[in-house]
């Protein structure tokens, strides 16, 4: 037997709609079943801009290595963030342990 969908309401505000699926069961608003899967080729990871102080030489460092590079030293320091941050988070992963047969 198919159960009768609820119909979703209509938020004024991301915050509303952040709210509202905080609180509910999403089964009981769509037929996930039904799914397909989606592509948004355009859509731009979202970043936020921050203020960050650095003693000069360290500035200047990186600066020349960007340039070596090739590269806006904002770039740089974003990439590199990047590549220690995924470092950390593999190391901080639980091994996992196999079972000998």
């Amino acid at each position: 037997m198919k159960k009768k969908l609820k119909s979703i309401p209509k938020f004024k505000t991301e915050e509303q709609e952040r709210q509202f699926w905080e609180t509910h069961d999403s089964t009981s608003y769509v037929d996930w079943s039904k799914v397909q899967p989606a592509r948004f080729p355009n859509l731009k990871p979202s970043s936020q801009s921050i203020s960050l102080r650095l003693p000069a030489s360290l500035l200047e460092s990186i600066k020349v290595e960007a340039n070596k590079r090739d590269v806006p030293y904002q770039s740089l320091i974003k990439v590199w963030l990047a590549e220690k941050t995924g470092q950390l988070l593999e190391r901080s992963k639980p091994l996992k342990v196999r079972k000998r047969t």
